[in-house]
């Protein structure tokens, strides 16, 4: 249990950090959604530590800020997808390898995600400017 405690202070310091919109940790065998933070979830659970399903829901299109904003299930599924597409080209690549770290950069955002042998940690965080 010690180490889950570590693992939660580590993360809760993580998002406090600035520039972090929000984390998320998946389940590594068929990204389930384990824990989020800074996401609004489609599911009627309040609850941001309960397990969620990754699906294709669509978000609802504006939030109070006013902004379109995604929700954790979508970027969920999304890293989901582009996580086993990274791992079948490391496949296709380089046969004894695997995917140790991706990171996305857009315009509006930036995307770490760690892969480790349980879960998949995500880090949506603001762009730095170039």
């Amino acid at each position: 249990m010690l180490q889950s405690d570590e693992t939660l202070a580590h993360l809760t310091r993580i998002s406090q950090k600035p520039g972090v919109q929000s984390t998320l940790i998946l389940s590594r065998e068929n990204g389930a959604i384990v824990r989020t933070s800074g996401l609004i979830s489609n599911s009627t659970s309040a609850n941001p530590n309960s397990t969620l399903p990754a699906s294709n829901d669509t978000a609802p299109d504006n939030y109070a800020n006013g902004k379109k904003e995604q929700s954790a299930e979508d970027v969920a599924s999304k890293v989901w997808s582009f996580l086993t597409a990274a791992g079948s080209l490391v496949d296709g690549l380089y046969e004894e390898d695997e995917v140790k770290l991706l990171r996305l950069r857009t315009k509006k955002n930036e995307l770490v995600i760690i892969p480790d042998t349980k879960f998949i940690l995500v880090l949506v965080h603001d762009t730095p400017p170039a």
